[in-house]
């Protein structure tokens, strides 16, 4: 089947087992932050899952291809470390909701994008692969040799031409797991109401989170998910466009109990590594998220091997670090690539962003 949004040349949405495993893809980078954040806050996880669902189905409807749709992930990370609460969490996501339909709304994304040098957002693609390959190995390190048979699932099925299956196979055992550990919950329709988890509290802190936020947003989900569009997909989409619907789905889906989200380029990779090349990607993951509101508790979700969730990390990892490489062609850009990737990995993308900005300004006046 196939359909036709604005942003699509033909056959932009199909239902097919490529987009179905390509669907996982982002899933594998979203679970883990939900997991933690329902386990350290008061958020209500029917209702986060909700909005994933929705929104996921919406922009890949609008776009025609397998946009992520993310969490902020400075945001869920002061939230988790107990620096916000959910009240102020919500807070900062309305803020940098406001801030990002507006500065979409007036090109200032597409200005930044050509003040920025390519190198420089090259450089925050591979900061992101570096974060998520910590990340995985956090999670793998816990049980490391449900990680290792993970891996190994991973390699023998990409050695006899099953990479693709391989996430479906590895997700398939740690549901298997999860559901023997935590049983299956009756089905509950989340309820809708205006700020269910708690009215926003706009704080200093939910303030100064939302400044590190949009300083990563700006970089990752903006412009470098922009570059990935035209890199994965030969598509042309401005990042001013991307900021105006991630303004837009924060500013709708934090008053009914979500949690801010973005158009991450990570996830974008790694729905490309599996396959999904449409929007139906994002219909099948939109409708898995649906569903599991419906059953969705802490228990169930925390009973999940978190180490085969690491694995998958490793995959779109790599996915993502081949995107900011393989255009590299000499050591000016390779020596700000890397630098911005460090510096992303030991302190945060934001900083990078500026600081490998700056870099590139002396660079290319020397040049």
């Amino acid at each position: 089947m196939a359909y036709s949004p604005p942003y699509a040349s033909e056959h932009e949405f199909e239902l097919s087992a490529s987009e179905l495993t390509g669907a996982l893809g982002d899933s594998v980078t979203v679970v883990p932050l939900l997991v933690a954040l329902a386990a350290t806050t008061s958020v209500s996880l029917p209702h986060v899952l909700l909005g994933f669902g929705v929104f996921q189905i919406v922009w890949g409807l609008y776009y025609g291809m397998p946009l992520s749709v993310e969490p902020m992930k400075a945001l869920i990370g002061l939230a988790i470390v107990g620096s916000l609460s959910y009240p102020e969490l919500a807070a900062a996501g309305l803020l940098a909701g406001g801030v990002l339909l507006a500065v979409g709304a007036l090109g200032l994304v597409g200005r930044l994008q050509r003040i920025v040098g390519e190198p420089v957002i090259r450089g925050i693609q591979f900061a992101v692969a570096l974060l998520l390959l910590e990340a995985a190995i956090g999670l793998s390190a816990g049980n490391a040799s449900v990680a290792v048979a993970g891996l190994a699932v991973v390699g023998l099925l990409a050695a006899v031409g099953y990479r693709q299956a391989s996430v479906l196979v590895v997700l398939a055992l740690g549901g298997l797991a999860a559901v023997a550990t935590a049983g299956i919950p009756a089905p509950r329709v989340p309820e809708l109401a205006l700020f269910p988890a708690g009215t926003p509290t706009f704080s200093g802190a939910a303030l100064e989170g939302t400044v590190a936020q949009l300083g990563m947003t700006v970089g990752n989900a903006a412009i470098a998910t922009a570059l990935l569009c035209g890199d994965l997909y030969d598509r042309d989409v401005s990042p001013d466009t991307l900021s105006t619907s991630m303004g837009a789905t924060c500013l709708t889906a934090v008053p009914i109990g979500g949690v801010p989200m973005c158009h991450g380029s990570g996830g974008l990779a790694g729905k490309y590594a599996f396959g999904a090349r449409t929007g139906g990607a994002n219909v099948i993951l939109g409708v898995g998220y649906l569903a599991l509101a419906l059953v969705a508790t802490g228990a169930l979700l925390a009973a999940f091997p978190m180490a085969l969730l690491g694995v998958l990390l490793v995959v779109v990892s790599i996915e993502l670090a081949r995107a900011a490489f393989d255009p590299v062609s000499d050591r000016r850009s390779l020596a700000v690539v890397l630098g911005v990737g460090a510096v992303g990995l030991a302190v945060n993308v934001g900083v990078a962003f500026v600081l490998g900005t700056i870099a590139f300004w002396m660079l290319s006046r020397r040049a």
